[in-house]
């Protein structure tokens, strides 16, 4: 499958419409493959075109069997206007076998980001904090889970609440995301 070894070099590459131009003729030759569909839905998402993007990812979970990606599928939805659809995705990625804790935390950000959107903050922030985190050790996925955590808490008014977790976050990199500035403007 020469055609999809370089589509996921060129994804790799950061060259999405490479890699879904090479993604599309691998799929004409293997169109029941699950990780041809996963390659060709992460091009057509990087480039955000989200609606191709979601059938191509509901195609590859199907196929597969696997919640690894739902959190693509759900941040499609929630671009589709459908962020009522991406809890469900969360949830089955939380109790699924084999997904990595960057995907369920990705997963539960895109839902809880949702549940946010429509204002439902204490809904958002329970999805969130059952993603289990330790005050002293912070990976990526970690920051990211607190990052949303803090802004859907100052988005509810909880603003004491939403600088504790901005300042645990600068605690472990003052230059993660736009902490500095959140910090200042809720100082």
């Amino acid at each position: 499958m020469a055609r999809l070894e370089r589509a996921i070099e060129l994804l790799e590459r950061d060259d999405a419409k490479g890699a879904a131009s090479e993604a599309r003729k691998a799929k004409e030759l293997a169109t029941r493959s699950p990780t041809v569909r996963e390659i060709l839905g992460l091009a057509l998402y990087v480039q955000g075109r989200f609606g191709e993007a979601l059938s191509e990812m509901q195609a590859y979970r199907r196929m597969s069997g696997r919640a690894d990606q739902n959190h693509i599928i759900a941040d499609c939805l929630r671009a589709a206007g459908h962020p009522e659809r991406a809890v469900p995705l969360a949830e089955e990625a939380l109790t699924a076998r084999g997904v990595p804790l960057s995907a369920k935390a990705e997963a539960v950000i895109v839902a809880a980001s949702a549940l946010a959107d429509m204002g439902k903050f204490a809904e958002a922030l329970g999805l969130l904090r059952r993603v289990k985190t330790r005050d002293d050790v912070a990976g990526p996925e970690v920051l990211r889970v607190w990052y949303v955590m803090a802004d859907v808490l100052q988005r509810a008014g909880r603003t004491q609440e939403a600088e504790r977790t901005f300042r645990k976050i600068a605690r472990h990199d003052p230059a993660a995301y736009d902490v500095a500035e959140r910090l200042a403007q809720l100082g």
